[in-house]
């Protein structure tokens, strides 16, 4: 697919779309064909600084969507109807939109939009800021497979990518969308045990990060149960499973769970709102 035509419009400039944008520009875009606006100067400022030479961000949105090909709308939910309202009056020629908005649906979306607008959500985390994300993402009804092919190319330079129906979306937002909030706060709680227990902080801290970044890739690259790997370390009457009773008598097992489902439902209020 030759992408040296398209032409990326963000619509907000915040952390997110800073990550994609610079995932973009780090190897299948040049700099000069990602855009965005924002009304925050050092959020623009940013974009261009993490974007390249070449990129453009403005708080002029007429500026930057006359003649785009893809329009991400990368603001927050509440703020998705000026979105939707400045892509309208930008009378473009029927871009991709493509929306990182917690909640938003496909339908709401459509409903502010031309008619026949090609639409596709994906719900990306922050991990992609440094190309580690887990992204979901849903297609309009007219989206096309040359749509799904070139979103799955972009978000791919910035992680991983996966198709869901869209009623699947909200659950990923719970997962992987707010996921990495989960694990730092995994990681704070295993460097607090190891300060308690004499280590100093910072020896803590990254023997906890190594420890989880070790442990994901075990489950990734073997291809193993997540149980099985867990049994290779307990031993009979050792200190892991000690370790595990304790967990178990705390609740980590039922507290994740719940957490993925708070935010899940978080996601469809927002949405319903």
């Amino acid at each position: 697919m030759d992408l040296s035509n398209q032409r990326i419009t963000f619509i907000g400039t915040g952390k997110m779309a800073t990550a994609m944008a610079a995932g973009f520009a780090g190897g299948l875009l040049q700099p000069t064909q990602i855009r965005g606006c924002d009304p925050v100067p050092e959020a623009r400022q940013k974009f261009i600084e993490a974007t390249g030479a070449g990129c453009i961000a403005t708080a002029d949105a007429a500026s930057v969507l006359h003649d785009a090909t893809v329009v991400v709308l990368a603001v927050k939910p509440a703020m998705i109807p000026q979105a939707l309202q400045l892509v309208t009056a930008a009378e473009l020629q029927n871009p991709l939109i493509i929306s990182i908005a917690a909640g938003i649906t496909l339908n709401a979306l459509q409903d502010g939009l031309p008619a026949g607008s090609r639409v596709v959500r994906i719900m990306p985390n922050t991990p992609c800021l440094i190309g580690e994300g887990a992204a979901g993402a849903t297609m309009g009804v007219h989206a096309t497979e040359q749509d799904e092919l070139l979103t799955s190319r972009l978000l791919q330079t910035v992680g991983f990518l996966t198709w869901v129906p869209e009623h699947l979306l909200d659950a990923v937002t719970g997962l992987s969308g707010s996921g990495p909030a989960y694990v730092y706060q995994m990681i704070e709680a295993l460097s607090d045990g190891g300060v308690r227990m004499g280590l100093p902080r910072h020896v803590a801290t990254t023997l906890a990060a190594k420890t989880l970044v070790g442990a994901a890739r075990m489950v990734l690259e073997t291809g193993r149960h997540p149980g099985e790997l867990k049994d290779d370390v307990t031993s009979p009457g050792g200190t892991t499973i000690a370790a595990l009773h304790e967990l178990e008598r705390g609740g980590l097992r039922a507290a994740l769970m719940n957490a993925v489902e708070a935010s899940t439902q978080r996601s469809i209020e927002l949405g319903q709102k």
